[in-house]
């Protein structure tokens, strides 16, 4: 299909109205009865404690239950036992057993979301911006030319990946969350700010929104008199979870005239799609709504973590990048799960990780080689290891910033001693008996709240 042909899709496209299954009514699923009482219970147990949502789009057209449990997007759907470490898993088990009084459940759950580190590599203490002394809590600006902006109307997904590092948006506890009221406090902040060039939309899912709510945010921003922003980035799911929000949801077109607003004053929209695996790039339907999305001028990036059970075998990442550059969509950023949640479940060594990365990256052609990775979104900045290698006798982890705290930290490489356990790059010590990481004394003033340079001065 061409892109001049894409906007045509919307009488045609399928009109099923959007349906969400929680907690509360799982067991309406149909295929639920396919499962036995004992992982039944566990995800009733482990929904608890991580958030749990999926609808009926996943439900009938991209998992495939004659693989479940094993299917991937029933395991990026569905709670898992594993996925809750034994004993928080046991300490919430005995209380659903009991039927404890709901106080008793949330009180155990909140007790033990807390040790799940919620809010990794300082996205609460350090990525808070300032306007006028006043902390802005539906911000981040952690890197010098970005900022994210977590519209409160944005902050749910049409169904909530099993992985996700933002689950403490979706938990309901008010002092974990971030989230905007309304767009003039990021205008306000982007114009004595103009290092800054590019701004995320994220959440949660912007995209869950009606058009009229994400406009009042995307005009605001293209209305304004902000010469520096040149780019707009909306971080969303919808393509994998919902793509009828860009076909046959009633204001499927009006969003899509919204992005070509954006193109006409000038600006540049990035969606920042999220694909996990290779069954979520094969329905008509998304591939349906990425033509549509093109024809606005709007760029398709993907990007995904790497995560065990669910894609950790190079066969799909090959499989995601080729389709994702056939349906005309820039590979972007294969990611290291993050420290947080059921990282100790998804979580995949970083020389495994490297090996996946190398692996697939070599066996498809230049076009889809703008992937980056593996890479952590890690307290000093997003840190890609490069690769393992012997320097001086010495087995080491080649590793370099793509983006820093401090800009001056970006594009550096630097060594740390191999380790094949290491998941995360507090993990890590550097190589060569040095005593910290030449980032390391300006970080630690940084988190001090000391003299570093960073993003945020």
């Amino acid at each position: 299909m061409c892109l001049c042909q894409a906007r045509k899709i919307a009488s045609t496209g399928d009109s099923t109205s959007y349906k969400s299954y929680t907690l509360g009514n799982f067991r309406n699923i149909e295929q639920i009865s396919r499962l036995s009482e004992e992982q039944k219970f566990a995800i009733d147990v482990v929904a608890r404690v991580l958030p749990f949502k999926t609808n009926n789009y996943v439900v009938n057209e991209l998992i495939d239950w004659d693989n479940v449990p094993d299917d991937p997007v029933f395991l990026l759907n569905f709670p898992q036992q594993g996925m809750l470490l034994p004993r928080h898993f046991e300490q919430m088990a005995k209380l659903v057993r009991n039927k404890a009084a709901k106080n008793e459940i949330t009180a155990c759950a909140n007790r033990i979301r807390l040790e799940l580190n919620p809010h990794s590599a300082g996205q609460m203490e350090h990525n808070r911006p300032l306007l006028n002394g006043r902390i802005l809590s539906g911000m981040q600006h952690k890197y010098k030319e970005t900022v994210l902006c977590f519209p409160s109307q944005g902050q749910t997904c049409h169904a909530y990946c099993t992985f996700c590092f933002r689950w403490p948006q979706f938990i309901g506890v008010e002092e974990l969350r971030f989230a905007m009221q309304e767009a003039e406090q990021l205008v306000q902040y982007l114009k004595v700010h103009p290092e800054v060039t590019d701004v995320i939309l994220t959440g949660g899912d912007p995209l869950i929104m009606r058009t009229r709510a994400i406009s009042s945010y995307l005009r605001k921003l293209i209305s304004a008199d902000l010469p520096h922003l040149k780019t707009i980035r909306i971080g969303t799911k919808t393509l994998s979870y919902w793509p009828q929000r860009y076909i046959s949801d009633a204001d499927a077109d009006d969003l899509l005239l919204l992005f070509d607003e954006v193109a006409a004053a000038g600006k540049h929209l990035t969606i920042m799609a999220h694909f996990n695996a290779p069954q979520e790039l094969e329905t008509e339907l998304v591939r349906n709504a990425i033509c549509r999305i093109r024809s606005t001028g709007a760029q398709i990036r993907t990007q995904s973590p790497l995560l065990r059970h669910i894609n950790d075998q190079p066969e799909s990442w090959i499989a995601m990048w080729k389709r994702q550059v056939n349906l005309g969509c820039v590979p972007y950023y294969m990611f290291v799960v993050r420290d947080t949640g059921a990282h100790h479940y998804f979580g995949v060594p970083l020389a495994r990780a490297w090996k996946i990365f190398r692996t697939a990256y070599r066996q498809v052609s230049g076009i889809a080689r703008t992937v980056r990775g593996p890479s952590m979104s890690a307290m000093p900045g997003k840190v890609q290891v490069l690769g393992v290698s012997e320097v001086g006798g010495e087995k080491v982890f080649v590793l370099q910033m793509l983006q820093g705290r401090n800009p001056q930290w970006v594009a550096r490489p630097f060594f740390a001693a191999f380790d094949g356990q290491a998941t995360w790059l507090d993990e890590l010590r550097p190589a060569f008996e040095e005593e910290s990481f030449f980032f390391s004394k300006e970080l630690a003033e940084l988190q001090a709240g000391g003299p570093a340079v960073s993003a945020l001065q």
